[in-house]
C-alpha cells in the first residue's frame, strides 16, 4: 500500500508547534508579536490552499491590518476562519455553491459578532459542501476540499475547509458548525477535536434560531482539549446561555468515575468491522482508566433515520424554492448539485410526512434523556466506516447513489443534532491505511463540563496524533 500523500503547514515561524492556548501565552509574555503571528498564519494558509482547497474568501489584507490593533479578547491577535455560511461583516457569504452572485455582509452576524469578540482575527470563510448538505465537500466546479493527511481524501464536511486548515498546522482553531454531524465528522477524518455544544448554548444567526427544529450548533475545531476548553470558557465571558449550567474552566481531567455506554449499531447502519473494533479497543481504555462500560443498544426513536432525512431534505426545499428571492436575479439553480435538487424532490414527495417527523424528532430530547439518566455518557464512533476515497460521495453522481452512500456513513452524529445534546470527536485511533477515525462521545444537555474533562484523561492516556511534528 502506498503513503498518503500529506501535507503541512509547520513551519519555523512565530505559530511553531504552538496550539491556541499556547500561542496566547507566547504572545501576552512578548516572545511573539501580534503581527508575526497574523503573517505567520497568512503565509501558512497560501502555503496549502491550492492542495487543500479549504478557503473560500480570502481577507489577508484586512487581517494584516487588525493585527496593528487587535480587539480585546483572551484570543486577541489569534488568526482564524469563519466558516463560509455565517454572516461577517465586509465578506461575502457563498455557502459552498455558485448558484448565485454573494453580496457582501454589511454587519456580522450574531455568532461571529461572539466569535469575534474573543479576539480571534479572520483571514477569510472557509469552505463548505454546498449548504451544508454533504458529508464531504466535492464542489463540481468550486473544487474539492482535501484532507491533510491526505490528499486523495476528503476533508470532510461540511467544516471540511476548517478542520484541513487546523490538521495541516495553518491555524490553530477555525470556526464550525454542526447541523448533521459537520463540527465532529470533519474532526474524525483529521485527527481534530470537535464539540458540537447543547443547543442553545452559543449565539446563533436569526435563521438558524428560527428552524423548526434547531439541528445546529455553532463551535470550534481544534487540535488540543485545551484549546477547545478555553474557546467555551471565553465565549461564556461573551454570551451566557441561561437556561444552561455554565461550562466554565475546565483545565484538566475529571476525578469521577463514569458510567459509559457503548454501541456501535447507530440509526440502523452498523458500523464496519474495522471501526467496530476500534470502539471496542476504546472501550477497552476507558476500562482501564476506571469507569464502568456497559455495551447497550443504540438509544435511537424508531423511524428516526427516515424522519432526520426528511427534515433535512425539507431545508433543501426551501432553499430550491426560495432560492431566487433570497439571492436575486443572479440566483441559478441548474448550477446546484445533483444532492441538493435530489434532497428537494425526496421533500416535496413526502411534505405530508414532514409535520410527523418533525414531531417526532422533537420527543427524541426526552428519549435520550431517559437514557442519560442511566449512563453518564455514551461512546459510538463518530462514522460508520473510515473515511472513503475522494469521489465515493461525489455530488455529480445520482442521488440514490450518494444518498445511500451518506446514510451509511453517516449513521451516528445526527442524533444529537435532533436531541440538542452535546457529543464530542476525539481521534483516539487510526485506520489501517494509516488515517485518523474519531471516537464520539455524548452526554446529557448541558454536560460539556463532563465531555471536556473525560477528553482531556483520554489525550493524556492516548495522546493525540499530530501532522507535522
Amino acid at each position: 500500500m502506498s503513503e498518503p500523500r500529506r501535507v503541512s503547514a509547520v513551519t519555523d515561524d512565530a505559530l511553531g508547534t504552538l496550539d491556541t492556548v499556547g500561542l496566547v501565552a507566547a504572545i501576552q509574555g512578548g516572545e511573539v508579536g501580534v503581527r508575526e503571528v497574523v503573517e505567520a498564519g497568512v503565509a501558512r494558509v497560501r502555503s496549502v490552499a491550492d492542495d487543500l482547497g479549504a478557503m473560500a474568501y480570502t481577507a489577508y489584507d484586512r487581517a494584516l491590518v487588525e493585527s496593528r490593533d487587535p480587539r480585546g479578547g483572551f484570543f486577541a491577535g489569534v488568526p482564524t476562519v469563519v466558516k463560509d455560511n455565517c454572516a461577517v461583516a465586509g465578506m461575502p457569504t457563498r455557502e459552498g455553491t455558485d448558484a448565485w452572485v454573494p453580496r457582501v455582509e454589511r454587519a456580522d452576524g450574531d455568532f461571529a459578532r461572539m466569535y469575534l469578540a474573543t479576539g480571534l482575527v479572520p483571514l477569510g470563510k472557509s469552505q463548505l459542501s454546498e449548504f451544508g448538505f454533504s458529508a464531504t465537500a466535492e464542489h463540481p466546479r468550486l473544487g474539492p476540499v482535501r484532507s491533510p493527511w491526505s490528499l486523495d481524501h476528503p476533508a470532510g464536511a461540511s467544516s471540511a475547509g476548517s478542520a484541513a486548515l487546523v490538521a495541516s498546522g495553518a491555524l490553530t482553531i477555525a470556526h464550525a458548525n454542526d447541523g448533521g454531524g459537520s463540527i465532529r465528522i470533519p474532526a474524525a477524518v483529521n485527527g481534530l477535536v470537535g464539540l458540537k455544544p447543547t443547543r442553545g448554548r452559543l449565539a446563533q444567526d436569526k435563521t438558524l434560531r428560527e428552524m423548526p427544529v434547531r439541528i445546529v450548533s455553532d463551535g470550534v475545531i481544534t487540535r488540543s482539549v485545551r484549546d477547545t476548553a478555553a474557546f467555551f470558557r471565553e465565549a461564556e465571558h461573551v454570551y451566557r446561555a441561561l437556561s444552561l449550567r455554565p461550562v466554565g474552566d475546565i483545565t484538566r481531567p475529571g476525578r469521577k468515575r463514569l458510567r459509559i455506554a457503548v454501541n456501535t449499531t447507530g440509526a440502523g447502519v452498523g458500523a464496519t468491522p474495522e471501526v467496530s473494533a476500534l470502539t471496542l479497543e476504546t472501550a477497552a481504555l476507558l476500562e482501564d482508566l476506571g469507569h464502568h462500560v456497559e455495551e447497550v443498544a443504540a438509544p435511537v426513536p424508531p423511524g428516526f433515520r427516515d424522519d432526520f432525512l426528511l427534515y433535512w431534505s425539507s431545508l433543501a426545499l426551501v432553499l430550491v424554492r426560495t432560492g431566487r428571492r433570497q439571492h436575486g436575479r443572479s440566483w441559478d439553480p441548474s448550477r446546484l448539485d445533483h444532492l441538493t435538487h435530489g434532497l428537494a424532490r425526496h421533500a416535496a414527495h413526502r411534505l405530508h410526512r414532514l409535520p410527523g417527523a418533525i414531531r417526532r424528532l422533537r420527543r427524541s430530547t426526552a428519549l435520550l434523556a431517559q437514557h442519560h439518566a442511566s449512563y453518564d455518557v455514551t461512546l459510538t464512533p463518530t462514522l460508520g466506516a473510515v473515511t472513503p476515497r475522494l469521489g465515493h460521495l461525489d455530488p455529480t453522481q445520482s442521488y440514490e447513489t450518494v444518498i445511500e452512500r451518506l446514510v451509511e456513513w453517516v449513521s451516528f452524529t445526527p442524533l444529537q443534532n435532533a436531541t440538542g445534546d452535546p457529543a464530542i470527536s476525539l481521534p483516539l485511533a487510526t485506520s489501517a491505511e494509516g488515517l485518523p477515525v474519531g471516537m464520539m462521545f455524548g452526554a446529557a444537555a448541558g454536560h460539556e463540563a463532563v465531555l471536556l474533562e473525560l477528553a482531556y484523561e483520554l489525550e493524556e492516556a492516548r495522546p493525540f496524533p499530530v501532522l507535522g511534528r
